[in-house]
């Protein structure tokens, strides 16, 4: 009898044993969320990511406004993405971005392919210490042709701007510029990390970088016309403050199989090195959440 129950002892110590370490694996296994695309902490409230050249990074996880789309729902083919809706409908559009650098465009080969909207370079600010403003040598003709397509077409500026009145110079330049035309796409502030080379916006911080984010869109917002900010993972991560940015739309750059960013984007620019019948070598393509 004493035996019987020396052994109801040690099976009972066995299985609490068991529970304790199933409920340590558990708790190890959900203790890191992954989301495709996304990497989160969860006991940390921080994300990892990747830069473009492969490069790790960990950022604090901010109290703004998610991502919203199922990542699991984009699709591939030959080279185009496309976002399936609950009810498993595209609710997306596909998209191309050019400049001066696509000098020469078949815009109906471009439509014919399946594009439904492009984002032409308008201009930029010089790297030098003057800051002229450039109009893109392509930027009308891209424009004409690809409306007489019948794609809708947005426009984006870089910036060199070293202060606010320097972004809001840069906003009446585009404004000057897109008023004779059908601009049904987004008007875009494109700031960045200028690599091997020297910019005169090297010593800026990133409360300016966000005030003229900031200044650049409202104004092109008062204009009537629909603005985002383009950005990429570590520009979000350490330089912009997004919490300050929530009310504008982002245009997110990430070459990863599926977008890294935790927060919620409107278009994501999936590669740079896309290739698209009507145009001659790489192009960025895009894609548009609706």
């Amino acid at each position: 009898m004493r035996k019987k129950r020396e052994m109801q002892i040690l099976l009972i110590i066995l299985l609490t044993v068991a529970l304790i370490c199933g409920c340590s694996t558990k708790e190890e296994q959900n203790n890191e969320q992954k989301v495709e695309g996304v990497e989160i902490e969860e006991d940390t409230d921080t994300y990892r990511f990747v830069d473009v050249l492969g490069n790790e990074y960990e950022a604090e996880l901010l109290d703004i406004p998610p991502i919203t789309q199922n990542l699991t729902r984009i699709e591939d083919q030959d080279g185009k993405k496309f976002y399936l809706g609950e009810d498993g409908e595209i609710a997306s559009r596909l998209g191309i971005d050019v400049s001066e650098y696509q000098p020469e465009v078949d815009w109906q080969q471009v439509k014919d392919y399946g594009v439904d909207f492009v984002i032409v370079r308008l201009g930029y600010r010089g790297y030098g210490e003057a800051g002229k403003l450039v109009e893109d040598s392509m930027f009308r003709s891209h424009v004409e042709g690809a409306l007489a397509a019948g794609l809708d077409v947005g426009v984006y500026f870089f910036s060199q701007a070293v202060d606010k009145e320097e972004a809001e110079e840069e906003a009446q330049f585009v404004l000057e510029r897109i008023r004779d035309y059908d601009i049904k796409g987004p008007v875009v502030y494109d700031t960045e990390e200028i690599k091997n080379d020297t910019a005169r916006t090297d010593d800026l911080d990133g409360k300016a970088f966000t005030d003229h984010c900031i200044t650049f869109c409202d104004a092109v917002k008062a204009a009537g016309y629909e603005t985002m900010i383009y950005a990429n993972m570590k520009w979000m991560a350490f330089t912009l403050d997004l919490t300050r940015l929530t009310d504008y739309e982002k245009w997110y750059a990430d070459y990863e199989p599926l977008p890294q960013c935790p927060y919620e984007i409107s278009m994501w620019q999936y590669t740079e090195t896309g290739q698209v019948p009507g145009i001659d070598g790489n192009v960025d393509m895009n894609l548009w959440f609706l």
